[in-house]
């Protein structure tokens, strides 16, 4: 992975991440790192999951991914936060 990638691919965990926390109600106990790392595993499971069901290849924004992204950080964010 060239150092680009890596940078993008931490930047949209982060962001991804930051949109889980903020559906979730209340206030979550979780730092930063946390939050990137859901995101990106949220990011990686929607992007899976879009492709299975076949819906990543449309024009324009691909609403149903990220909305699937957003929905695995939500169920990422609230057990990270469960936990503490």
């Amino acid at each position: 992975m060239e150092i680009s990638g890596l940078c993008s691919a931490l930047v949209i965990g982060l962001i991804i991440g930051g949109l889980g926390r903020l559906v979730l109600p209340g206030k979550q106990k979780i730092g930063i790192l946390w939050t990137l790392v859901v995101g990106a595993v949220a990011a990686l499971l929607g992007t899976l999951v879009a492709s299975v069901i076949g819906v990543t290849h449309t024009g324009g924004v691909d609403w149903i991914e990220l909305a699937l992204q957003v929905g695995f950080a939500v169920v990422g964010v609230s057990l990270v936060a469960g936990r503490r």
